[in-house]
């Protein structure tokens, strides 16, 4: 089974394989992390202030699902009705509309836990919570103000969540913007207390600022979202969400002429990471504690090769020793059937024990 799976991988990296299955050379070797497993709540998180609710909500996440007992996660998104619109997000699929076909398909695709918003999570509740971890999204960037704005706020209430029987909150603060502050105080609160009553924590830990695109688009460097990773573990996110990073040297690129911004050591880009993508997926995983807190990476927008794109973000995140991946559009902007195969495809990748972490 294994031979097949990896033969299957294989074909959808194409000519990537090579590259991302032979890489063994990472800057920041795999000794000084600490690595998903099956023991890992009882490694790691056991050591930590989190109570004994909040010990046995992760452990619900890890064993849950075609991963479970792995150490490894893959959880269906769905908060695109309010992050990018409803019309826009969901005429691939109307069923999706219906808040129980979100669920039904990360039951289906053997997700270990299903992120939504307080609506649609708390319209199917009394069905579903006891049957696959819910994780609710407590806050989001709506669209309908005008002009477009982009700053994250509340949406319900963190004893809401616990009220509905949700194993966890995620919330999404935007580092770098003029908002940041703002959000990083609510949401470390709101942290607190979602410990406080048992539930885990999941930060989406997304740059942004018009400032970042210069010759690249560095909000998808691997030294800023890394930063942005270390602050979100300062404010104890369990998990931590993050774009695959495609670049580097977004403070190099600020602190250019006249331009000073946030602080440097060149040694980040010779030392701590080469132009490799594990290697720069590498430093985001050292930033969430040496792994500590797990990396799950973004799947991304859906397009026309959503199979081999999805396969080679699993391949980066877990030889650079992250926790798994947490994709949506790929898999719910499309009939159910091909949503579980390709949620699948993704969970193969971690089933595979000939890929290992680099």
């Amino acid at each position: 089974m294994t031979l097949q799976m990896t033969s299957n991988i294989e074909s959808l990296l194409g000519d990537k394989a090579e590259a991302l299955l032979g890489f063994n050379s990472p800057k920041i070797s795999k000794d000084r992390l600490h690595l998903p497993g099956p023991d890992f709540v009882d490694r790691v998180f056991m050591q930590s202030d989190r109570n004994n609710r909040v010990l046995g909500n992760l452990a619900w996440m890890y064993n849950t699902g075609r991963l479970a007992g792995t150490g490894y996660l893959s959880i269906l998104p769905v908060d695109q009705g309010i992050e990018h619109s409803g019309g826009a997000s969901f005429a691939k699929n109307p069923d999706y509309f219906d808040p129980e076909n979100i669920i039904k398909l990360a039951i289906e695709g053997g997700c270990n836990a299903v992120a939504s918003t307080f609506g649609v999570l708390g319209m199917m509740s009394r069905k579903y919570a006891h049957k696959i971890p819910f994780l609710v999204k407590i806050n989001h960037n709506e669209l309908l103000t005008y002009p477009n704005s982009f700053e994250q706020i509340l949406f319900g209430t963190i004893d809401q969540a616990y009220d509905m029987g949700a194993a966890a909150i995620g919330a999404t603060i935007y580092f770098g913007s003029d908002d940041s502050h703002r959000e990083i105080v609510e949401i470390a609160e709101a942290f607190a207390h979602a410990h406080e009553l048992g539930m885990a924590t999941v930060l989406w830990c997304y740059t942004r600022n018009p400032a970042f695109k210069k010759d690249k688009d560095y909000h998808v460097s691997a030294d800023l979202t890394g930063q942005a990773n270390h602050i979100g573990v300062t404010i104890e996110a369990d998990i931590i969400k993050q774009k695959l990073p495609e670049n580097n040297g977004g403070f190099l690129a600020l602190n250019t002429g006249d331009s000073s911004y946030g602080k440097l050591d060149k040694r980040m880009y010779s030392d701590l990471a080469s132009d490799h993508p594990i290697d720069l997926c590498r430093y985001q995983v050292a930033n969430c504690y040496m792994g500590r807190a797990g990396l799950i990476n973004s799947g991304g927008a859906s397009g026309e090769n959503d199979f081999a794109e999805a396969a080679v973000t699993a391949v980066i995140n877990k030889r650079a020793g992250g926790q798994g991946l947490i994709s949506g559009r790929k898999a719910f902007q499309r009939p159910m059937a091909d949503g579980v195969r390709i949620l699948n495809t993704i969970q193969d990748v971690y089933l595979d024990e000939s890929i290992t972490v680099a």
